[in-house]
């Protein structure tokens, strides 16, 4: 084991531990406030943010064919997080420039922005499973995807049960369902937009909404990257 790959497992240890960690008292009146602030939403907002996570599972799940690429074979993991670094510093400039944009559109403009960043999203976890030499065509691979967008944003209490099955992957992935309808998209829509509801919203109101897209968008796609970096660093024998 290189200097490199020593200090990858270290940091992995240690995010290992915070992944384990349960939700504290403020974690837990947090998620009670965030459930009082989107009862005060309107419909429309509920309506859209609903479909678009819908239609986002389902092109991870079922429109793999479409944006895929052949995992890259026999590199080090140094090269392997060096162009995963790349990508992530690539996508961050799209979110913050299609944040900024639909920010300065004002509410209906605005709204747009969620399935949006969603794509961007779904794209950057496609290219990175593919760097760390995993084929997506697989669909145990597109659930291992949705996994990392859950540990990267949902509840603590959530996040902990769905890190744990990710800790124990090849247990768990013979257990998984043939029949990839059976995913329970109805919670990962709703812990996920629990997760940035406000902030987004924020991003809607006239004036700031440009400033709000902008560094918004590129904190969720530094923190996507971060998870998607330890996730698969997790399957990687040596470091585990």
């Amino acid at each position: 084991m290189n200097n490199y790959e020593s200090n990858a497992k270290q940091e992995l240890i240690r995010w290992k531990r915070k992944m384990r960690k349960n939700p504290s008292i403020i974690d837990k009146g947090t998620s009670k406030v965030q459930n009082k602030f989107n009862d005060l939403l309107p419909n429309k907002y509920h309506e859209l943010m609903t479909l678009a996570i819908k239609n986002m599972v389902k092109v991870v799940l079922f429109g793999y064919k479409y944006i895929t690429k052949s995992p890259h074979k026999d590199i080090s993991l140094e090269d392997r997080e060096n162009l995963v670094r790349e990508k992530i510093k690539k996508y961050k400039k799209t979110a913050r420039l299609e944040g900024a944009g639909t920010g300065a559109g004002g509410f209906f403009i605005g709204l747009t922005d969620f399935p949006l960043l969603l794509g961007i999203k779904v794209k950057l976890l496609y290219d990175i499973a593919a760097i760390y030499g995993y084929d997506v065509k697989d669909y145990k691979e597109r659930i291992y995807i949705l996994n990392i967008m859950q540990v990267a944003f949902s509840s603590k209490e959530h996040r902990k049960v769905i890190f744990e099955q990710m800790e124990n992957w090849t247990e768990y992935e013979n257990i998984l369902p043939n029949n990839i309808n059976d995913f329970d998209w109805r919670n990962f829509q709703q812990q996920y937009r629990d997760y940035i509801d406000l902030a987004k919203f924020f991003q809607l109101l006239p004036g700031i909404g440009a400033v709000v897209g902008f560094y918004v968008n590129g904190n969720l796609i530094d923190k996507l990257g971060e998870s998607a970096i330890y996730s698969y660093r997790m399957r990687i024998k040596e470091l585990s």
